[in-house]
């Protein structure tokens, strides 16, 4: 069975139902998402795309649980994120959901094993011991070992790159997000990126990855067009064409 194929029979992870997201910008209001209404499946790689402005990150944002829609309902895994306090929310999101910025976002004195045991001391999920084994063999699996207790300034943007995936992945969620986390690699490293992105679906994980790249076409298994705040079209990518 190819992977559209188990897709399709999957259930669907995320759903979302009019999904309005405001911001008060002055005297006045942006709807940075406008009754989005949208199903994805369980074990896809989720292409979100469209222009600056179209509400690329809002929508990720909403899936990861760190921003919530002025009305509507976002579920994520059977969890209605809208109905969990702030306490409640931050807790779904450690255990649920990885998160991969553009700029990395690690911890500048902190090693790299220790970047990517923070969220389970966050969370509670390993103790010390078990979460620095933990560490290293997501370390392992995205091929950087060896810079397991260096700092994250003696490693290349690539490698940086590599190290929040892993950190992503440290309480295995269902859920992997990415806002634009090639923005700043090369071709090269870039590909590569996207490989083990999408390499992640084979262990039943959803990914979804906002980017301006049409690149990213070519190994998506679905792809979401916003257009001004609302969903243009969803259709599939050129993974398995």
């Amino acid at each position: 069975m190819d992977t559209m194929s188990r897709i399709e029979q999957s259930d669907q992870l995320i759903r979302l139902r009019d999904v309005t997201r405001s911001y008060v910008v002055g005297d006045s209001s942006f709807r940075a998402l406008a009754g989005v209404s949208l199903d994805l499946p369980k074990a896809a790689f989720v292409a979100v795309v469209g222009r600056s402005g179209s509400g690329k990150s809002t929508l990720v944002n909403m899936l990861a649980g760190l921003d919530r829609p002025t009305q509507g309902s976002v579920e994520v895994g059977g969890e209605r994120l809208e109905q969990l306090d702030e306490d409640a929310l931050s807790l779904w999101r450690g255990r649920h959901v990885g998160v991969v910025f553009q700029f990395f976002q690690l911890l500048p004195t902190l090693t790299v094993a220790e970047n990517v045991a923070l969220p389970m001391d966050f969370c509670g999920t390993r103790g010390p011991k078990a979460a620095r084994q933990r560490a290293l063999e997501l370390l392992s699996s995205v091929g950087i070992a060896e810079q397991a207790d260096k700092l994250p300034s003696a490693l290349s943007g690539g490698q940086q790159q590599r190290v929040a995936i892993a950190r992503a992945l440290a309480n295995e969620p269902e859920l992997v997000v990415a806002d634009e986390p090639t923005g700043n690699l090369d071709s090269t490293t870039a590909g590569q990126v996207l490989d083990l992105l999408a390499s992640l679906t084979q262990q039943g994980r959803t990914v979804v990855m906002v980017t301006h790249d049409d690149e990213l076409r070519n190994r998506a298994d679905l792809v979401v067009t916003l257009t001004d705040g609302r969903v243009a079209k969803v259709e599939r990518g050129q993974r398995h064409a």
